[in-house]
C-alpha cells in the first residue's frame, strides 16, 4: 500500500481510535507455491493493550493448511470510502474538467503472526471475549467448555490469535490540496450525501480543517 506523507497518520492514536470502531476486515494468507493468496472476510477483536487480534474460523475452512504453513499474515481493514469526481479536485486556477478523479478511503493493515488456538479452555476464552465485544449489552450465555449452549460447538471451530508485528495506516482525504479545493470537496460531499460521503467528509475536515 502506497502511503504519501500527506496521507500518513499523525500518530498511533489516530489509527487505533478508528480501528476501535471497525471490526470487520479481510485476512490474507499466502497460498501454496504457484497459487494465489487466500482471503477470508471476518469479524475480529483488536486488543491494543496486548497488541493482538482475536478471531476464529470454522474447522472445515480450507484456509487452515495455508495458515499453518505460512503463519505470517495480513489483516486488511478498509472503510469510509468515497469516489471523488475530477471537477471537485480541480485547482483554483484550472478548468474544472482538468481535475483528476480519485478515491477517498481509510485503511489499516496489520501484519501479524498467526497462532492457532485449539485448546478447549483457551478457545472458549477467546470466543467469550469476542462475544463480549460484539454484544456488550449481554443477551447471550458465556462460552465455556462443557456448558450449554456453546460448549458443544467448540469442536467445530478453531481460534486464531494474531500477534501484531507491524501496522501500516492511511487516511486518503485530500490533505495536500489547497484549502479552497478541500472546502469545495466538503460541500460537494454534503450535497451528494451518498453512502460513505458523510464519513469521508468528517475525515477531510478532521485532518485539515478548512
Amino acid at each position: 500500500m502506497l502511503i504519501h506523507p500527506w496521507d500518513s497518520v499523525s500518530d498511533d492514536t489516530e489509527w487505533q481510535y478508528w480501528l476501535a470502531d471497525h471490526d470487520f476486515g479481510q485476512l490474507a494468507v499466502s497460498g501454496p507455491p504457484g497459487e494465489a493468496p487466500q482471503v477470508q472476510p471476518l469479524h475480529f477483536v483488536y486488543d491494543a493493550e496486548r497488541g493482538e487480534v482475536l478471531t476464529h474460523l470454522a474447522r472445515p475452512n480450507p484456509m487452515w493448511p495455508a495458515l499453518e504453513a505460512a503463519p505470517e499474515v495480513l489483516l486488511s481493514v478498509v472503510d469510509d470510502y468515497a469516489f471523488v469526481p475530477g471537477p471537485w479536485q480541480a485547482a483554483p486556477d484550472e478548468p474544472a474538467e482538468h481535475g483528476a478523479p480519485t478515491s477517498f478511503y481509510a485503511a489499516v493493515q496489520l501484519r501479524c503472526r498467526a497462532h492457532v488456538v485449539d485448546d478447549p479452555a483457551l478457545k472458549a476464552d477467546l470466543l467469550d471475549r469476542q462475544v463480549g465485544h460484539f454484544q456488550p449489552e449481554g443477551g447471550s450465555a458465556r462460552v465455556a467448555v462443557g456448558e450449554v449452549p456453546y460448549g458443544r460447538m467448540l469442536s467445530g471451530l478453531r481460534g486464531i490469535r494474531l500477534e501484531v508485528l507491524d501496522v501500516r495506516a492511511k487516511f486518503k482525504y485530500a490533505n495536500h490540496r489547497a484549502p479552497e479545493v478541500r472546502a469545495r470537496i466538503a460541500d460537494e460531499l454534503t450535497a451528494r450525501d451518498a453512502p460513505g460521503d458523510r464519513a469521508a467528509r468528517e475525515h477531510l475536515l478532521r485532518r485539515n480543517p478548512v
